[in-house]
């Protein structure tokens, strides 16, 4: 494979990464909206919000059976219309059922989408000979800021979702098709990788399961910033509802800066140091929220979690791929699944510690399982990486 179709596929994938970004921010920041639009009740809005991750889990599951098939890079093709086309319907409804199929297609779709991107990024990185996941994942972190400001303008200027979301869908739904001619993987399909993928052996969950975990405690922390950071800095450190809304964007802001710099990190010091380092940043962000006296120290702690948490999840995919390199497709479906368990188990877990004991100690959880990673972070370098075709070996000093 040439150098030149390597990096068309690269900046096609980074663009599908953006692109999801900005479609998954335009749905999680106008939740209000939704619940209003389809006067959903407080008491079943939750039944809504944990329905996009379980079938998100599902559409995982369902990806690793059809890319035995097909490739990635077809599931990929398929997957971002119909994610922005359920974004859509969202916005286009007016009856509960309508929302309820919407985002039911969405949960699905989206499973698909974060199995089949990252399965690529993986391939990709595997041709390179070096650490690049963290780029796909800045681009994603880039998207989400561009989308959460697109849903700040419609929320400020009191735009339906329908105004919202078509004119996003309009220019990005032909974007990413036209993008998706250029996908390509590692490796080519052809009798090497069918005889490859023949040969290759189970996915043992023995092996996989340190990495499962550290997804799952990387997505617990990353949702109790998501959707506990505002009320912990109005509620707990008394700060103005204005200055409540800081503390996630600088957040994602940090997420977007550690990614755009996390690869020459790898490629300088190995998968395994960068982790481990995350791993005590981010453990030390939690320790710094919940001594906090001040909003501004509030603020310090969740920037400290946004560099510290942003190389955990590319990293995690990345050491599945090496780990499993004959059934990396596989393993890394299996992986994202644990994304969604953190997803689901974050939020109500320092919810009910709040609730029954403090929010001050509830900060406490997420850092001690931050801090378990450590234990785990071997998984990451467990054995070199089996990277092909030498493309850019010269400049690599580590292959996360």
């Amino acid at each position: 494979m040439t150098d030149a179709r390597l990096r068309h596929g690269r900046a096609s994938l980074a663009l599908s990464f953006f692109v999801q970004g900005v479609t998954f921010a335009l749905l999680v920041t106008r939740i209000p909206a939704i619940q209003d639009r389809y006067g959903i009740s407080d008491g079943l809005l939750p039944v809504f919000l944990a329905a996009v991750p379980i079938l998100a889990g599902v559409g995982s599951v369902v990806t690793e059976k059809v890319v035995a098939r097909v490739r990635p890079r077809v599931v990929l093709r398929w997957a971002q219309p119909v994610v922005l086309l359920a974004l859509l319907g969202v916005g286009a409804g007016s009856e509960v059922w309508e929302a309820a199929v919407a985002l039911g297609a969405f949960g699905l779709a989206v499973g698909a989408l974060d199995a089949s991107m990252n399965m690529m990024g993986v391939s990709l990185q595997r041709a390179y000979g070096r650490s690049i996941m963290l780029g796909f994942h800045a681009a994603y972190s880039l998207g989400g800021i561009a989308g959460a400001s697109m849903a700040w303008a419609g929320a400020h200027w009191d735009l339906s979702l329908l105004v919202s979301y078509l004119p996003v869908v309009v220019v990005l739904l032909p974007v990413a098709l036209a993008g998706s001619r250029w996908y390509v993987e590692g490796k080519q399909e052809g009798e090497g990788q069918a005889a490859e993928r023949g040969k290759a052996g189970p996915v043992s969950f023995r092996l996989l399961m340190p990495l499962c975990l550290v997804m799952c405690f990387a997505y617990i922390g990353d949702s109790t910033v998501s959707n506990w950071s505002a009320k912990y800095l109005q509620d707990v450190l008394g700060s103005s509802e204005q200055l409540s809304t800081v503390p996630y964007n600088v957040y994602m802001v940090t997420t977007l800066l550690g990614r755009a710099v996390g690869d020459f990190g790898v490629r300088r010091f190995g998968a395994v140091a960068v982790v481990r380092f995350g791993s005590v940043l981010a453990a030390a962000g939690f320790g710094v929220v919940a001594v906090a006296g001040g909003a501004w120290i509030g603020m310090l702690g969740f920037t400290m979690l946004g560099f510290g948490l942003c190389v955990i999840v590319p990293q995690t995919f990345a050491a599945a791929g090496r780990l499993f390199p004959g059934a990396s497709d596989t393993a890394i479906a299996r992986l994202n699944i644990f994304n969604y368990v953190g997803f689901l188990v974050g939020s109500p877990l320092v919810g009910a510690l709040g609730d029954a004991w403090s929010y001050r100690g509830a900060m406490l959880v997420p850092m001690v399982l931050v801090l378990a990673m450590l234990v785990y972070a071997k998984s990451f370098g467990a054995e070199p990486a089996r990277y092909g075709g030498g493309h850019e070996r010269s400049r690599t000093a580590d292959v996360g």
